[in-house]
């Protein structure tokens, strides 16, 4: 989708960098020439910190604005945890929507003031906004809270900033490859992988996506799209023993 260095010199902050879809997403903004700010639990090169902790986020705000000054892309990729009804607390219930959703807003209210010219932000969201899996609640309301929390920052950064968010499918974040019902059940034949979505960011960041903003692209290979019953696809439905 983006060929050469059109973010050569452009500052991409990106949270959850550090595995997966924020992996990839940094590398290939890397690749394209732009300095990347990666915040993440995980140990490593990077910003090491909580999204979900205020002061941390605070802190890995100052620091990109110091380095660079300015900021054109923001990238919010870090995963809430996934808990359901039976097991989550309402302190896990509390930490998902504080991971997924108010962190990304308050990421955006501290960065809104450094904003390039042409700035883009691209929420990752996830198809549960749209379908769900019993015992997932946690997980799915904050995907579905930073879907809709997209189109609110599109209205009020218009002229400042365009917001997309992407939602995400199956995707293999292991390097393991799908064969048979698995792979079948999407209608692309396959298991997404985090460049299909890395893709997807630095395009919705390019000035090709200019008019673009406020929408929400699904990227699961169409699978949101297929309808699958017993005998489908090499899919069973296993009924228990009477």
């Amino acid at each position: 989708m983006v060929a050469g260095m059109e973010f050569q010199g452009k500052v991409a902050v990106v949270t959850g960098g550090a595995h997966g879809i924020g992996l990839e997403t940094a590398r290939r903004f890397r690749e394209e020439g732009a300095h990347v700010c990666v915040i993440d639990t995980a140990e490593g090169p990077h910003f090491v910190g909580d999204v979900a902790d205020k002061d941390t986020l605070e802190r890995f705000a100052r620091e990109v604005v110091q380095r660079h000054g300015r900021v054109d892309c923001i990238v919010n990729n870090a995963p809430p945890p996934m808990a359901g009804l039976d097991s989550c607390s309402y302190e896990e219930f509390a930490r998902a929507l504080a991971v997924g959703v108010t962190a990304p807003f308050y990421l955006c209210k501290l960065l809104a003031p450094h904003l390039a010219p042409g700035a883009s932000v691209v929420n990752i969201s996830s198809s549960r906004d749209r379908m769900s899996q019993a015992q997932t609640e946690s997980y799915t309301a904050a995907k579905g809270g930073i879907a809709a929390l997209t189109h609110a920052l599109a209205a009020s950064l218009a002229g400042r900033a365009r917001v997309n968010s992407i939602s995400p499918g199956w995707i293999e974040t292991n390097g393991r490859v799908y064969s048979g019902a698995d792979a079948a059940q999407q209608p692309a034949g396959r298991v997404g992988t985090p460049a299909d979505i890395a893709e997807m960011v630095l395009f919705l960041c390019s000035a090709k996506a200019g008019f673009i903003t406020g929408e929400n692209i699904c990227i699961d290979g169409g699978m949101t799209h297929r309808m699958i019953y017993h005998g489908d696809e090499g899919w069973t439905l296993d009924t228990p023993a009477e």
